[in-house]
């Protein structure tokens, strides 16, 4: 073919239309395809003006660009554009757009498995529609698909595509289309800013429209399945790895300066633990610490040995312990196990505290860097308020399920997507997805959390009426796809945890469960103002410390509520502290230096299903996300151009209020060493199978050594009696620890009054009883406070004296005791 000498080659910045080709050992299928292009934009020429063709030669080994360079030498407006060596797709398209010149840039693969005269379509949409990009979508109902892949293939193409609506580009059905249309200016800005070289970069610049609310419009067409495709199912799966790639990329070292930071203050807090793992107890859990090792524990000896992870029977035996029912956090002690089972159940447990407080400071910081805060040192101090506040430094002792929360601010993240209302089904299905895990990590924090948003969000709505007429259909809507995503994800394990062996019904928590007034001023003993004398009186124990934000806070908090009353947000995160707090004084609320007692409100809530269960005192942790946000707010506006004196005078108001609630690291004591009756395995031969290890007194809240003992050595044995949550009575109200009988509770005394009772023949019997009901194999008892008295009244209950073995007192109580 000759060259046309009247062709016009466009002068820089007159093209109307650029068409783009990036090719890579194309030499069969280039010519035709460049030649079905120009012939297509030749038979109209007024419809497309001026126009060029790039061609962009991504290292090809063959004649491709031969084959480009043959065009050019025909047509002036045909380029090419050379790579030095194979890059990917994404490199090539990159290259060709930013050498474009066009008002539209065409992209289309060199097989025109899109024929080009869909074009005609896809420009409609940008002239007519008001669209900023068009592409061609298999997936549209209008689609006409003349020759299909082959059934495998093109199934996982689907779920590969679908993975990756819901991850990066919701609302499109077509994402890997390499046939689309798009405004020239935006095309340009969209590759300028790409990073991903391979297949990935359709989904990228996508999502760049998307982010931008530039409108992107889906076009029926035909296409036609072309052998020797160089796009595989495969492809589908570096897609998403090449988008996790770019989200890491997208990570700034500010980012990982804080997430360093918070992480170096989660190892400080708890570097007495770290330093001596194999003897060392967080001083201030009680039994707790030993409890969640024997969690972790147990559940990695479940998975191991494939069973299942919500019982087990190596406590409380023979009854055994609804794991579900109680914090077994099986969302981290499951993926754990490896860990568990190499490094043991200690190493777990601090890596859960350090790692999971780390990871929920950097969620906050995460959440509030995005909607807060314009300044991400700002944001960096609310996230570590939220994390580190006093309660959550209390809970931080003993209750792992109350400081790793990390999925909370996901959650709200969420939910604040749903109410913008731009991808409503993939937000709810993500939604599902986080609720239906946060029930794994902590039923109560996702209660509390849920109760915080409703708050907000009706305090919201009264400020800001206009945005919430248009945010509550999508909301409601978002909602209810993410409970029927989570809800048959949790069923089952629901079920059985509410109506499954060892089930329970509500839990008994005793007296002293509301904060008292003055605890939402004071100081926690963990924080640099605050003693143990001073706290103590004010909570039910040193592991629930739930208030305690001290009155320096308290004051800044209020001045900054008043100083931006103005603004909505401050309005209901003011409305959300004030009833989280109030609602934390229980249902009866006494008057600080008074016997007065008035009604609180939250006796609307006592009795009502879950509430029931819910440690009223615990409400007040919700102010510390919302105490959180207004310190981020106040940090921002320091942060803004103002006078240097101002300035420093804010970030003194600051530091007064935020230094006196800064955490100290937890102390930590000696434990006690484990006989060796159990660590030598000497009591393999007192128990036969099914038979239970009795230790004096039972394992109970107040003493658990004995699953110490259990976890740390293999959980070779079951006990009688432990530590944990489970049912009591006709109408199965929770309890913790085992179901007293009557030598459980003659030994519990005797170890506290060191008082040894008379007994008589009917006491015998009754030990014989609750042995045979534990199905007692050995009873063992180890040194200990009162250990003469104990010895002495178990000697008389078994009617035998106890022989030393391994360090600890034993009575051979099997059925074939005889035999030993």
């Amino acid at each position: 073919m000759s060259a046309d000498p009247s062709v016009l080659v466009p002068a820089s910045g007159e093209v109307d239309l650029s068409v783009v080709v990036p090719a890579y050992n194309e030499e069969d299928r280039l010519g035709p395809t460049l030649d079905a292009i120009r012939a297509h934009l030749r038979t109209d020429p007024g419809r497309w003006g001026a126009w060029e063709l790039i061609v962009v030669d991504d290292g090809s080994t063959d004649a491709t660009a031969k084959v480009a360079e043959e065009a050019a030498a025909e047509d002036p407006r045909v380029r090419l554009v050379s790579s030095g060596a194979n890059r990917g797709k994404g490199h090539a398209l990159r290259a060709g757009v930013l050498a474009s010149c066009g008002r539209r840039v065409l992209i289309t693969d060199a097989d025109l498995a899109t024929p080009v005269e869909e074009l005609d379509r896809l420009d409609g949409e940008l002239a007519h529609g008001g669209a900023d990009a068009a592409i061609a979508s298999r997936a549209h109902p209008g689609s006409r698909i003349e020759v299909r892949q082959r059934r495998l293939r093109q199934w996982l193409g689907r779920a590969g595509n679908l993975l990756i609506r819901l991850l990066a580009v919701p609302g499109i059905r077509d994402t890997q289309c390499g046939f689309k249309l798009l405004d020239g200016d935006k095309a340009r800005g969209a590759f300028a800013g790409a990073r991903l070289r391979g297949w990935g970069v359709d989904v990228e610049i996508l999502r760049f429209f998307h982010t931008r609310g530039w409108r992107v419009t889906e076009v029926p067409v035909r296409w036609s399945h072309v052998e020797g495709s160089k796009v595989r199912p495969a492809d589908y799966g570096r897609v998403l790895l090449e988008l996790l790639l770019l989200r890491l990329r997208a990570v700034t070292r500010t980012d990982l300066a804080v997430a360093g930071l918070f992480l170096l203050a989660s190892v400080l807090l708890y570097r007495g633990l770290w330093a001596d793992l194999d003897h060392g107890y967080l001083r201030d859990a009680g039994q707790d610490q030993n409890q969640w090792e024997w969690f972790f524990a147990v559940t990695a000896d479940n998975v191991a040995h494939l069973r299942n992870p919500l019982f087990t029977t190596l406590q409380n035996h023979p009854d055994g312990v609804n794991l579900m029912a109680n914090t077994a956090m099986l969302g981290l002690s499951v993926p754990l196990t490896p860990v568990t089972l190499l490094l043991g159940p200690t190493v777990t447990w601090a890596l859960v505290l350090t790692l999971g407080l780390t990871a929920t400071a950097t969620a906050w910081y995460a959440l509030l860097a995005r909607r807060i805060a314009r300044h991400r040192w700002a944001a960096a101090l609310g996230g570590a308020f939220a994390a580190f506040a006093p309660p959550m430094a209390s809970h931080g002792n003993a209750h792992p399920n109350f400081l790793v929360l990390f999925m909370i601010p996901l959650i709200v993240e969420r939910a604040l997507r749903l109410c913008e209302g731009r991808a409503v089904v993939r937000d709810g299905v993500v939604l599902g997805l986080f609720a239906a895990y946060q029930v794994f990590l902590g039923e109560e924090p996702l209660l509390l959390a849920a109760m915080g948003m409703m708050l907000f969000a009706a305090a919201y709505a009264v400020a800001r009426p206009d945005i919430a007429r248009v945010a509550w259909r999508p909301l409601l809507r978002g909602l209810g796809i993410a409970l029927g995503v989570c809800l048959p994800l949790v069923a089952f394990p629901l079920g059985w945890q509410f109506f499954g062996p060892q089930s329970y019904t509500s839990v008994m928590h005793g007296d002293n469960t509301a904060n008292s007034p003055l605890a939402l001023l004071g100081f926690a003993g963990r924080s640099l103002a605050g003693t143990d004398a001073g706290a103590d009186p004010l909570a039910m124990n040193r592991t629930e410390q739930n208030a305690f934000y001290g009155w320096p806070l308290a004051a800044l908090a209020t001045a900054l509520v008043i100083r931006l009353w103005r603004h909505a947000l401050v309005k209901a995160l003011a409305f959300t502290a004030v009833a989280a707090a109030v609602l934390s004084l229980g249902s009866k609320i006494r008057l600080p230096y008074t016997d007065l007692e008035v009604t609180g409100p939250w006796r609307l809530l006592a009795h009502q299903p879950l509430f029931e269960s819910v440690i009223e005192s615990r409400t007040a942790m919700i102010c510390a996300p919302v105490l959180g946000m207004l310190i981020a707010l106040a940090a921002d506006r320091l942060a803004a151009p103002r006078p240097r004196a101002h300035r420093a005078a804010g970030y003194a108001v600051l530091a007064a209020a935020l230094v006196p609630v800064v955490p100290t690291p937890y102390p930590v004591r000696e434990r006690a060493e484990i006989p060796a009756f159990v660590t030598e395995g000497t009591y393999r031969s007192y128990l036969a199978e099914g038979e239970s290890l009795v230790t004096v007194p039972l394992p109970d809240p107040g003493s658990a050594d004995a699953l110490y003992w259990q976890s740390a050595t293999g959980l070779g044995f079951p006990l009688a009696g432990g530590y944990f949550n489970g049912p009591w009575g006709p109408d199965r109200i929770g309890i913790y620890g085992a179901v007293p009988r009557h030598t459980s509770h003659l030994l519990g005394e005797v170890r506290s009054t060191g008082q040894v009772p008379e007994l008589g023949p009917g006491w015998q019997e009754q030990a014989r009883a609750d042995l045979e009901s534990w199905r007692a194999g050995v009873v063992v008892l180890a040194p200990q406070h009162h250990g003469e008295a104990l010895y002495e009244t178990v000697n008389r209950l078994l009617g035998k004296q106890g022989e030393r073995v391994g360090g600890v007192w034993v009575w051979d109580v099997g059925e074939d005791d005889g035999a030993r």
